[in-house]
């Protein structure tokens, strides 16, 4: 494993990872037709919590790399869903224009959950979407569990 310094953000990656720095700086894609999905409920409800349903949404201008897109993704986890492939010799790579895709974006949430959150709960997940690999012990992410709740409580009376 090697430690990359990418904008500021240090990224733990496993030989051979694909994590271009230069896809940081980069320009918004041309809107295509996006193909129709069924994302789940709580994908639905982070989605409405992170971009308020707007996928061309970029949180956090503050910090030196902001999130970007409808599940508001930051650069690191696209390298993350990355090296999960890896691992699971999948050949496919995200690159970081893939954040402005709503697909593209729900599909690295899911290479992320399936391979650390199998059998989390909805809770467990969405904290840690939040607040990172330990963000389910953060009382700080209770907060954003609180809105995902009620929204999955109002929306699809879960």
């Amino acid at each position: 494993m090697s430690l990359l310094k990418c904008m500021g953000v240090a990224m733990m990656l496993l030989p051979n990872t694909i994590c271009d720095s230069r896809e940081l700086i980069e320009e918004k894609p041309i809107d295509l037709p996006t193909p129709t999905i069924k994302p789940s409920n709580l994908i639905q409800a982070l989605i409405q919590i992170e971009s308020s349903n707007n996928d061309s949404c970029i949180g956090d201008k503050h910090m030196k790399v902001p999130s970007i897109g409808c599940l508001q993704i930051r650069p690191i986890m696209v390298c993350e869903a990355n090296r999960i492939l890896q691992i699971q010799q999948n050949p496919k790579r995200f690159k970081n224009k893939d954040r402005w895709s709503r697909v593209k974006s729900i599909e690295m949430f899911n290479v992320w959950k399936n391979y650390h959150h199998k059998k989390s709960s909805n809770e467990v997940i969405a904290r840690c979407w939040n607040g990172g690999p330990k963000g389910y012990k953060n009382p700080l992410t209770l907060r954003y569990w609180e809105k995902v709740k009620k929204h999955l409580k109002l929306k699809f009376g879960i």
